[in-house]
């Protein structure tokens, strides 16, 4: 059966008793349930939509959103780390490689949960079991989560699996995802999706946000207990941060700036400062991130901090390359916490090097003494919105210079000690400043691969570690000057060779290069 199918008909994440579920969202779900018999109370409903908030939660952690940052130039491998995500780093994957090809089968099975609440709602609307007020706003806030993590989902497989979006590719024949919105696992090959366009695959994310944000937003006249910092749970200012997010690698600035500048005017989020900027990556605690999916230390996903740095502090599979080091000023915040300085051994010698520590680990997430280097993820932060205003607003129909210094200064005074925000009169120049605080803001959050796309910009890893030259001989070699031209096909992850073996009509719809 085609694995695309397959993992639609096995991956209805219920918290039912009816199905196993992986909580490593680096795993594929798995599980099966009786379709006619799932949904039979609201209780029901509501389970299964936490089941679905869990993978969400999965799909913001760990390898969902650093593994293709380690494959751009942000960090180098350590010679012992086992050639842990190794390929990915080096730079020679291919279509069989499962640490770029596996995210494919887990996007498509929280497709698959969503296809099946939103579809299954809509029935649910009609029941008389589900007939009253209170039932029927609950239903209807179910569904319009469902179209936001449906929307998620397909997100993240276009701006991974196909290629950057411009006019001319968007309306160009099999370049986008092939496109599931029904529950209806078939073994009937004729049935199997092939790529539909880009313009199709982006009209259908923009359409589900569109209705999350309006099923969310009319939740909200009654109830807004989701309209503050951290919120456990979808709100609409949160749909519009993701709706900017998209209008942004789309290349719609006009939408990206007034959607960005929408939750930046609801005042309902402020910036963290330089007193409590460590606190947001050590204890998850901060005013400026819009949602926080739950996380306990009795129900935990990905540990994302366990992909760089080692329990007994004297080891780490991937160090930062000096260039990221050298961005950040003395007075800079952000440089303490996001490196600490460790002495690592390796093969018996010792090194003074600094790790990446933005994902140290929560205290209050450990099951003992020992850190598991577990955080709450922090999918959607206002830091970034401010980012996308500043940017978009010196690239939209009317650009606004003032506007864009504005949005940049802000940030920047948040994060520099007796930082004196710069007056730009160069929209080049703003932009390139805009694009470097983007670099520093958001190091380590999986935005480096999609943001050098959208810019048409290569990259190479700079070698030298001139803190301590020693790191040159402990580096792997492989990867050490990695460089990538902004035509690179490897911005672009292959689509699965085993997807494209069992489904006849993706047979010859394989990205270039792979």
């Amino acid at each position: 059966m085609n694995k695309l199918i397959k993992n639609i008909s096995l991956s209805l994440l219920m918290l039912l008793g009816l199905t196993v579920v992986s909580c490593d969202m680096d795993k594929e779900p798995y599980g099966s349930l009786v379709e006619e018999n799932a949904l039979q109370s609201l209780n029901d409903v509501h389970r299964f939509r936490n089941s679905m908030y869990a993978s969400l939660r999965g799909m913001t952690l760990g390898g969902w959103i650093v593994r293709s940052d380690i494959q751009m130039d942000e960090f180098h491998g350590v010679i012992n780390n086992g050639n842990r995500l190794g390929i990915v780093s080096n730079g020679i994957f291919t279509s069989s490689t499962d640490e770029v090809t596996d995210y494919w089968g887990g996007c498509y099975s929280v497709i698959a949960s969503a296809n099946y609440l939103i579809n299954k709602i809509e029935e649910l609307k009609t029941d008389k079991e589900f007939e009253g007020e209170e039932n029927q706003k609950e239903l209807a806030r179910y569904q319009a989560e469902g179209y936001f993590v449906r929307a998620y989902a397909y997100f993240y497989l276009v701006d991974h699996y196909c290629q950057p979006y411009t006019t001319e590719r968007g309306s160009a024949e099999h370049l986008g995802l092939p496109i599931v919105t029904k529950y209806n696992p078939t073994g009937d090959i004729g049935a199997y999706p092939s790529r539909s366009t880009l313009d199709e695959t982006y009209s259908l994310i923009e359409d589900d946000l569109k209705k999350a944000y309006e099923g969310l937003k009319e939740y909200e006249t009654e109830d807004q207990s989701q309209l503050a910092p951290m919120a456990a749970y979808l709100s609409s200012y949160t749909v519009e941060a993701m709706q900017a997010r998209v209008a942004l690698v789309k290349g719609d600035y006009d939408t990206a700036f007034e959607k960005s500048t929408d939750v930046i005017k609801s005042q309902i989020y402020t910036l963290a400062n330089i007193e409590n900027y460590s606190e947001m990556w050590t204890n998850d605690n901060s005013t400026e991130i819009l949602f926080r999916p739950f996380q306990s230390n009795t129900e935990l996903s990905s540990a994302t901090g366990s992909i760089f740095l080692n329990v007994n502090e004297v080891q780490a599979d991937y160090i930062p390359t000096f260039d990221m080091l050298f961005m950040y000023a003395d007075e800079d915040c952000r440089f303490d916490a996001f490196f600490k300085l460790w002495t690592l051994d390796i093969e018996g010698s010792s090194y003074r090097a600094y790790t990446f520590h933005k994902y140290p680990g929560n205290p209050s997430l450990r099951v003992d003494q020992q850190n598991n280097f577990a955080n709450m993820s922090k999918p959607f932060r206002l830091s970034e919105q401010v980012l996308i205003a500043a940017e978009s607003a010196v690239l939209k129909s009317e650009p606004d210079l003032n506007q864009a210094s504005a949005y940049l200064g802000a940030l920047q005074v948040n994060r520099i000690e007796d930082y004196e925000p710069g007056v730009y009169t160069n929209a080049t120049t703003l932009l390139g400043a805009i694009r470097e605080e983007r670099f520093k803001e958001l190091f380590g959050e999986g935005f480096r691969m999609s943001d050098l796309r959208r810019w048409n910009q290569g990259f190479t890893r700079n070698p030298n570690h001139s803190e301590n030259p020693n790191l040159n001989n402990v580096i792997v070699a492989a990867g050490a000057g990695l460089s990538y031209a902004a035509d690179d096909h490897r911005f672009t992850w292959p689509i699965p060779k085993d997807e494209l073996d069992a489904n006849p009509n993706i047979k010859n719809q394989q990205n270039p290069g792979y």
